[in-house]
């Protein structure tokens, strides 16, 4: 019997992002998309891992209390992706000064990507929530060539300002760690939260 055929082992995606919908969709299981308009605002001082893994949880549980109780079936994932530059959490521009300003921060320098995933039950609210950290090394760039980037609209409303899976690409020089943590969904980790439910992608 096919792996995929139990209703309860359907996925519901937290999020809007299109990135996100083509990486669960790679992982050969039934889902659907329901998008969490979470309050993204925390208080106080928190770490960056930290803050991943509280709004991961967030946007699941929002998405939760959404569900109509008949559609409460499945494992809803949340997930969070911040970019951090020597403790500065760098999220998505306001505008394009915003964004030339992050990206000359940025170049020629490491910093790091955080996401967090969070998965919960639909039907009990059980959770599990993790989040990996990637490095990536950017290159230095003319202001010039800053600006071309920004004119493709490609920063718009990534975090950091950068989308490293688009012509992003061409200004990362390296990463060390997951891509996919980059990209806003870990898939390895991902993988292995899915295992507390009984959930074999492979």
């Amino acid at each position: 019997m096919s792996k995929s055929l139990n209703p309860e082992q359907r996925l519901i995606l937290a999020s809007s992002s299109p990135r996100r919908q083509e990486l669960i969709q790679s992982l050969g299981l039934p889902y659907i998309i329901r998008v969490s308009d979470a309050d993204e605002t925390v208080e106080g001082k928190i770490t960056p891992s930290e803050l991943v893994e509280v709004l991961s949880v967030r946007k699941a549980s929002t998405v939760r209390d959404m569900l109509e109780s008949d559609e409460k079936h499945g494992i809803i994932v949340g997930s969070d992706t911040i970019v951090v530059l020597q403790d500065e959490v760098l999220g998505k521009p306001v505008d394009e000064e915003d964004s030339f300003r992050m990206l000359k921060a940025l170049q020629g320098t490491t910093h790091q990507v955080y996401s967090g995933v969070a998965c919960v039950d639909a039907q009990t609210g059980k959770h599990v929530v993790s989040h990996s950290v990637t490095h990536v090394k950017m290159k230095s760039m003319a202001d010039a060539q800053i600006r071309r980037y920004i004119a493709t609209g490609e920063p718009k409303d990534k975090a950091g300002s950068y989308a490293i899976q688009g012509i992003g690409a061409t200004i990362v020089e390296s990463i060390a760690g997951d891509y996919f943590t980059v990209v806003g969904l870990p898939l390895s980790l991902l993988s292995d939260l899915l295992l507390n439910f009984d959930i074999q992608v492979l």
